[in-house]
């Protein structure tokens, strides 16, 4: 006989958002915006929002700090995700990585296609895990950004998400930390 699953309460993650870009300001940063609006009617707790240059040094030095701190769980960035030169978002993120997240970027694409078509090929959409922590790269745009929080994070940071969340695995997400503690 099969088990109905007990109805699990909500456990907000604690997140910072983080735009990637030369031209934007917090009073013109819509997607930034955009990810605010949906971690907060979510019920999430934002730790942290920053816009920050295009620049692989400014990005990794924000993102070192981030990744040490307690209170942040998850980072979402938005832009430079692109194939320009400006775009230099995955590089500044991926050697931070301890491990990479391929099935988020397929996710993304397969949403993203639905709404764009093969225009979709010109996003490198990553994610990965870092010191314990998420960290999403989107795209620079409004759009992408809707299609990322309402077609994935929105359910997978969300700990009554069936059959799995990534919520329910954070406490595991730096096990090999601890191992080499003791």
């Amino acid at each position: 006989m099969t088990q109905t699953p007990q109805p699990r309460s909500f456990i907000p993650v604690r997140i910072a958002v983080l735009t990637v870009s030369d031209t934007r300001t917090l009073s013109t940063d819509k997607s930034g915006d955009t990810l605010v609006e949906r971690i907060k009617e979510a019920g999430h707790e934002l730790s942290d929002r920053r816009i920050v240059k295009d620049d692989v040094r400014a990005i990794r030095s924000l993102m070192r700090t981030w990744l040490k701190r307690p209170d942040i769980d998850v980072v979402i960035s938005t832009g430079g995700t692109g194939l320009t030169g400006r775009d230099v978002t995955v590089e500044a993120m991926r050697p931070l990585f301890e491990k990479e997240m391929e099935g988020f970027g397929v996710a993304f694409h397969m949403i993203s296609f639905q709404k764009i078509g093969v225009s979709t090929v010109q996003s490198r959409a990553t994610a990965g895990v870092a010191h314990g922590k998420y960290i999403f790269c989107l795209p620079g745009s409004p759009g992408a950004c809707r299609d990322g929080w309402d077609g994935i994070l929105k359910s997978q940071l969300d700990y009554r998400h069936l059959p799995c969340n990534f919520v329910e695995i954070m406490p595991r997400l730096d096990e090999h930390v601890q191992r080499r503690k003791s």
